[in-house]
């Protein structure tokens, strides 16, 4: 059920990030299946969709967030996608969730494999089992021709030799999250991945490598994420009582990623969804929904 825009201001402490613009936007990236959305996910949804975000891509990161995540999908089709993997933080449990994945990646709701990569920030999986998961993903997502929604923290190297083996089996690769500067942006677009931008961009402390990359950004290359509940802006304003952030944020990240390309926000919201809509094959969202330029 539709939460009333009174009552979400209210309960909320929820602001009009989309600067009264009519936008259409598309998160693709949300952890809709985290347990903080476990008793408010309609009214986070329909705090999205008021500020413009119509679609998102929910986020799977291991075998049972995958499929907690594609039954969402299945629930609210043309509203909610999702993608299946294992994140590289899970990495050990591959072997056992190879084939619900496999038969995850079956089903046309499921637009993406991964949340796949590697990090070595924390190495909560050892490093060489981290690189064989990534692999054996790569491996999934060509074999079930879908692409890569790819992680990638502190294994820059690695990263980038495993997907140069499997970039030519893929139909495409989006690099989730990305926080890097120049350098990492242009050994990723060489490899012709999207790059998903969060609201890493509006931390001016951390974020300065990626403010300064943005606009080397190529427009048909850049999509938009929240990565919610994880990530809330920096200068968002006002801040949730809770600090969580959500996919109804979305509008506040593209304005700060407007202003540091010199472009509109209308612009920007436009571009990025059209990319969107193509990268995961989206089609009948952009018929029957968000009727894009008209």
């Amino acid at each position: 059920m539709a939460t009333p825009r009174s009552a979400a201001a209210t309960d909320y402490n929820h602001g009009d990030y989309s600067d009264g613009m009519n936008l259409t936007l598309i998160d693709i990236g949300s952890n809709l299946t985290h347990d903080s959305f476990a008793s408010d996910r309609g009214a986070v949804m329909a705090r999205a969709s008021e500020a413009g975000v119509h679609g998102q891509v929910v986020t799977g990161a291991d075998a049972a967030s995958s499929a907690q995540a594609a039954a969402l999908a299945t629930a609210h089709p043309g509203v909610l996608w999702s993608t299946a993997g294992v994140h590289p933080h899970h990495a050990s449990s591959l072997a056992a969730s190879h084939e619900v994945l496999a038969d995850l990646l079956r089903l046309p709701q499921v637009v993406a494999a991964g949340e796949c990569g590697l990090d070595y920030c924390r190495n909560f999986s050892p490093p060489d089992m981290q690189r064989a998961a990534f692999a054996a993903q790569l491996a999934m997502a060509a074999a079930a021709a879908k692409p890569v929604f790819l992680h990638q923290r502190d294994a820059h190297a690695d990263f980038v030799a495993i997907l140069k083996d499997f970039r030519r089996g893929l139909v495409g690769g989006v690099a989730h999250c990305f926080t890097g500067g120049r350098g990492e942006l242009e050994d990723y677009l060489a490899l012709d991945l999207h790059i998903g931008v969060t609201g890493w961009v509006n931390d001016e402390r951390r974020g300065q490598s990626l403010r300064e990359a943005l606009p080397h950004i190529p427009a048909d290359r850049l999509m938009l994420e929240t990565d919610a509940p994880y990530l809330l802006p920096r200068d968002l304003k006002p801040v949730p009582k809770s600090r969580r952030n959500e996919p109804s944020f979305l509008p506040h990240i593209a304005r700060t990623i407007a202003q540091l390309r010199g472009e509109s926000l209308a612009a920007v919201a436009e571009s990025t969804t059209r990319n969107a809509i193509r990268f995961f094959g989206l089609e009948p969202l952009a018929e029957q929904r968000l009727k894009i330029g008209e």
